[in-house]
């Protein structure tokens, strides 16, 4: 009996011995498991700030080069053809005939699509960008602006940058789950240094490519455009626009929504003109067709309206300067009128022809010359008593913020361009009445709008 008693008593002992033993193996795996998942979160982090900061200098680096290469370059070319209108015949047709030559025989013969190809990478877990964008889109940027063609550079920075990001994730099996975010890095950093603008960098990463917002697109777009500002500071880099503005009327403010309204008006012009001319000039498949069609107009135009060259900032620098003693004449209305009209047309036939870049520059080179047409009339036939220097800026901001729905960009990137913050709150305002008014009249950009399907 005392053997069995002693038996069930040892059999007790071992099932709660085994039962605690059995607890703290629990316990311990599973502090172990926590400990690695929080060791892997740990250095997944640290490689994604690491990669960040990288990825914010080569943009930063990159964007600044290209800028400044094509200001010097443009500003050359477009001297040589006012002094000589031969050039102006010249130019366009060369320019468009070397991007294609490099196209064809250096990049894989595949077109820059412009933003639309990183909405492709984002949105596909296998498509990405190509190392080749980067250059393709660096030279091809450069060219098409430098010869004449009527875009700018801020697509084909936004696009390389967002390349750099997108071969930066593609190093590191850790970094698959964060190609997005790694792309928004690139951006913002591109546009933090192309416009001296950190938080129109990451609101355009934001409110454009993203459009969402997590802990790691935080940490990444942050650290990439704290990299890239760091480094435009170094440099001591200047703003596009110096202008110096100093006050703003309440009395201005029904008129500033007017201009919110027709800016908003024009851009569904614009959208409407690269949409409608890049489909017709998809279904001509001779490409030396559409360089010599795309030749003729942007040159027929540039004889008529030089200020249409390129970006078109030397002529908003010259309206600045020169919007306190602008005069309603007929010649003005005339030459106003003609390059608001045929501005978003060369624009579109510049791209559909094998230019590359986008409508940032287009956009706010229209609402400069659209808020000052305003102003002048306003001025002459209501004796309103508006400034025209800020309905040329409120217009650009406005222009920028409809065609591409994204206001609080277009408010932050112009206040960045003239390094001047006294129209905040005006700005703001016309930019959310403009984005409205387009959206009202036509939902798409040039970004979203997505071609019927041929039946």
């Amino acid at each position: 009996m005392k053997t069995l008693t002693f038996q069930k008593e040892f059999s007790v002992f071992q099932s709660l011995f085994l039962y605690f033993t059995f607890c703290l193996t629990t316990c311990f795996s599973m502090n172990t498991t926590t400990h690695l998942r929080k060791n892997h979160k740990r250095i997944t982090l640290q490689k994604l700030s690491i990669v960040s900061i990288i990825i914010g200098f080569l943009c930063a680096f990159m964007a600044v080069c290209l800028k400044h290469l094509t200001e010097h370059y443009e500003a050359i070319l477009f001297h040589k053809a006012a002094t000589n209108w031969i050039f102006f015949i010249i130019f366009p047709v060369f320019g468009l005939s070397v991007i294609y030559f490099l196209r064809y025989y250096l990049f894989k013969k595949k077109e820059n699509k412009g933003i639309k190809e990183i909405f492709e990478s984002t949105e596909s877990p296998t498509k990405k960008l190509p190392v080749y964008k980067i250059p393709s889109h660096f030279f091809n940027g450069l060219l098409t602006v430098v010869f004449g063609g009527s875009t700018g550079i801020e697509v084909s920075t936004v696009v390389a940058s967002a390349a750099i990001g997108s071969v930066a994730q593609q190093k590191e099996n850790v970094f698959k789950r964060h190609k997005t975010e790694l792309i928004c890095a690139g951006i913002a950093a591109g546009i933090t240094a192309l416009f001296n603008s950190p938080i129109a960098g990451i609101l355009f990463a934001y409110e454009v490519i993203s459009r969402k917002t997590s802990k790691t697109f935080a940490i990444t777009s942050g650290l990439a455009v704290a990299v890239a500002y760091a480094f435009i500071l170094i440099l001591d880099e200047k703003p596009l626009f110096e202008v110096g503005v100093t006050t703003w009327h309440l009395h201005a403010f029904p008129y500033f929504l007017l201009l919110g309204v027709l800016a908003g008006a024009n851009s569904v012009y614009l959208t409407k003109c690269v949409v409608y001319i890049k489909g017709r000039f998809t279904k001509i498949d001779n490409h030396a067709t559409k360089i010599i069609i795309g030749s003729v107009i942007i040159s027929a135009s540039l004889l008529l309206f030089p200020q249409l060259y390129g970006e078109g900032y030397h002529a908003v620098k010259t309206l600045f300067v020169s919007s306190g003693s602008v005069v309603l004449t007929t010649s003005f209305v005339l030459t106003m009128i003609g390059i608001l009209f045929l501005k978003p047309i060369i624009t579109s036939i510049t791209l559909a022809s094998g230019g590359d870049g986008g409508v940032f520059a287009p956009s706010m080179f229209i609402g400069a010359f659209l808020g000052l047409l305003v102003a002048t009339v306003l001025n002459t036939f209501f004796d309103a008593n508006v400034i025209p220097l800020n309905f040329m800026i409120i217009g650009m901001a406005a222009m920028l913020s409809a065609s591409i729905h994204a206001p609080f960009t277009a408010l932050f990137l112009i206040c960045g361009l003239i390094n001047d913050y006294t129209l905040f709150f005006p700005i703001l305002i016309v930019c959310l009445v403009s984005k409205t008014t387009a959206q009202l009249i036509y939902p798409y950009t040039v970004y979203t709008y997505q071609p019927k399907p041929a039946n």
